[in-house]
């Protein structure tokens, strides 16, 4: 797998083509989420960058997470249907999907380099600006393939 960097506009601008095939109706080929709570999950770690969300560390995360970092920006897929870490979990069945694909697609647009301020991910840890950037694009690009597009 080719890793692709978030922080191009060309390849921001890929993913946000996708993210605008998927439709209230899409279905997932894995997994329990609906399209309305991927794309809200989607922005958790996202947030978390950007300083949007503060998200808790878990001790699990903090044992664990530094010794499997390299899975989030590593050039291995991810697979499909691996644990969520409980702050990401999306469990309201009432997430509005228009709302939640404009949301995602406006913090896509700034995901920037600039704009990174947390470099602590909530189960990973320490992360560069373009650990963030890496990873930010595999997990979209795992949901997006996730629901077809």
């Amino acid at each position: 797998m080719k890793l692709k960097n978030l922080f191009d506009p060309f390849v921001r601008q890929e993913i946000i083509d996708r993210i605008n095939k998927l439709s209230p109706h899409s279905q997932p080929q894995w997994g329990k989420m609906n399209v309305a709570q991927m794309l809200a999950h989607l922005q958790m770690p996202m947030g978390s960058a950007q300083g949007v969300h503060n998200l808790p560390r878990t001790l699990f995360g903090r044992i664990v997470g530094p010794f499997a970092k390299s899975i989030f920006y590593g050039d291995k897929p991810f697979k499909r249907n691996l644990p969520t870490d409980p702050s990401f979990v999306m469990t309201s069945t009432d997430k509005d999907f228009e709302k939640e694909r404009q949301e995602l697609i406006t913090m896509i647009y700034d995901f920037k380099e600039e704009n990174i301020v947390n470099k602590t991910h909530p189960f990973f840890g320490k992360l560069t600006n373009e650990q963030w950037s890496m990873g930010t694009w595999k997990h979209l690009d795992h949901h997006l393939q996730q629901f077809g597009v």
